[in-house]
């Protein structure tokens, strides 16, 4: 049975993280999400407590949510590794270790600190997530789902052919648009 430090770690991987991003990208892509809709986003996510989201922390989620959008567009390693170092450089702090006043293992860090604003924390820890990923991969993190009319981002993980669609319901709904097309 894993002990809740490694629960902890498990929720908060690199992984969990890219996902997180993603999810709040994409809830933050519309113009009026309410602050209860992105605090669901933000528990499903691993975090504890209230969590209180006022209209400018959501206008600063919003903003970063556009910034990590350019990244998941790029189609390319070094265009997405060049926006995500644009992003770094101007926009978050240096590495540090924090254990929230010990309320959680070590883990890094690269937003000013624990009592950051939402916005600068997504933005910070999106951009690490993302860093590692490319950095792993040797790939663009993600993608523009190519369904038409959605707007969502997704990650691209593991292997296989390069993916298109956020979800299977796009991939689908896009398979019978072009079968009707081809039929018409």
């Amino acid at each position: 049975m894993p002990s809740s430090n490694d629960d902890w770690s498990t929720r908060h991987s690199v992984q969990a993280t890219a996902r997180r991003t993603a999810a709040l990208v994409n809830a933050l892509a519309d113009e009026g999400p309410a602050a209860d809709a992105v605090a669901e986003v933000l528990r499903e996510y691993g975090e504890v407590g209230a969590i209180e989201l006022s209209a400018k922390d959501i206008a600063e989620l919003r903003a970063a949510a556009g910034l990590l959008r350019e990244v998941f567009a790029a189609d390319q390693v070094d265009l997405a590794a060049s926006r995500l170092n644009q992003l770094l450089q101007r926009s978050v702090g240096t590495v540090r270790l924090t254990t929230h006043d010990g309320l959680t293992p070590w883990h890094p860090h690269l937003d000013s600190d624990d009592n950051a604003p939402w916005g600068e924390w997504f933005l910070a820890s999106s951009c690490l997530a993302m860093t590692v990923l490319i950095w792993d991969h040797q790939r663009p993190p993600g993608g523009l789902c190519a369904a038409a009319g959605c707007q969502n981002v997704y990650l691209t993980q593991g292997s296989g052919p390069p993916r298109r669609y956020c979800s299977r319901r796009c991939a689908t709904r896009e398979r019978v648009a072009a079968h009707r097309r081809s039929r018409a």
